[in-house]
């Protein structure tokens, strides 16, 4: 059991590194063009706010606390934004159940922009007084060593870091394994394409992006903050359901008490922590929740999201969580009402 449960974790992050990857690659190319779009109205502060929260993962967010801090966004485009966060557990989602996630997505980008909204009508009711603008340094500086290509990193071979020897040499020998069907996929579905696909687009970023994206980007961001924390959470939260199922009438446990599930998906969402909801997420994977509990945690919990702005300001951190909070357990409720 812990054999088949450690492969599948594997597995999973995996998937999750190669996504977190491609992500912050293209976060980096796309570098300006966003402070650009993001000047305007209302209506397009609420768009781009809640699209990079639907984006997979914690960059999005951070993007969101520093338009937010600079003045860029709104009270209620900052809780639209965080609405529509998922954090890490987004790139797991992908991996269990695809199109579910999609639409949760999607589903989240819709709330954030409504409640964004929303949220901006009542804060003059309620007395709201954002933070006030943030004069620290600029939000992503045009610094020639932060770029995404270095022709001359292969005019270097064989004389390439360590670094990226073992990174290349990893992927390459995971590509011949997921292809002979040794670790993931058995059978050549959209499954096993599609990871090897991205593997391969992985390839081709690690052997050409500069020292400094290797080293800050992809070792010191990726690797040290992020895989290990989700290769833990999905082992533990995996084991958990094995065991709940096979020793333990988990299922009857939870069809019970489902209401206290939901409660409590919304409450653990108040963690500022990429790790706690995996558990909600197998469950529901697993057939045990409704996606009325997977929608409440989603909606309260937004990963690592929310700890740059706890830096800056507590209270709104603590308003925004709030807002959240009391937004997802209603919607949660309602959808479980309704059956769903």
């Amino acid at each position: 059991m812990i054999a088949s449960v450690l492969v599948y974790s594997v597995e999973i992050t995996l998937f999750v590194f190669v996504m977190m990857l491609i992500t912050d690659y293209i976060n980096v190319l796309s570098r300006g063009k966003l402070t650009t779009l993001i000047r305007g109205g209302r209506w397009r502060q609420y768009s781009i706010a809640s699209l990079l929260g639907a984006t997979p993962g914690c960059l999005g967010a951070f993007m969101n606390v520093s338009f937010y801090v600079r003045g860029l966004l709104s009270f209620g485009a900052m809780v639209g934004g965080m609405i529509a966060t998922s954090g890490d557990e987004a790139y797991v989602m992908i991996a269990l159940f695809p199109r579910t996630a999609l639409l949760l997505f999607g589903l989240l980008f819709i709330i954030g922009v409504i409640f964004a909204w929303i949220t901006d009508k009542i804060v003059p009711l309620l007395r709201i007084v954002p933070c006030a603008e943030c004069e620290l340094s600029p939000l992503h500086p045009d610094d020639e060593k932060c770029r995404c290509f270095d022709a001359m990193v292969w005019k270097k071979f064989p004389h390439i870091s360590s670094m990226r020897y073992i990174l290349l040499l990893s992927l390459v020998a995971l590509i011949v394994i997921i292809g002979t069907g040794i670790l993931g996929p058995h059978t050549w579905g959209w499954a096993r394409t599609t990871l090897f696909t991205l593997l391969i687009i992985t390839i081709y970023i690690i052997a050409t992006v500069p020292q400094h994206y290797l080293k800050e980007h992809i070792f010191n961001h990726i690797v040290k903050e992020h895989i290990w924390r989700v290769f833990l959470w999905t082992f533990f939260a995996l084991l958990f359901i094995h065991i709940g199922l096979k020793y333990w009438n988990l299922e009857g446990f939870v069809k019970v008490h489902i209401i206290w599930v939901l409660l409590l998906s919304g409450f653990i969402g108040i963690i500022p922590e990429s790790g706690p909801h995996f558990i909600f997420v197998t469950m529901f994977a697993r057939g045990l929740v409704p996606f009325s509990v997977l929608l409440t945690s989603s909606i309260v919990q937004d990963g690592h999201g929310m700890l740059p702005l706890l830096s800056y300001t507590v209270k709104d951190s603590i308003l925004i969580k709030t807002l959240n909070l009391v937004i997802g357990l209603t919607l949660g409720g309602i959808l479980y009402g309704l059956g769903l």
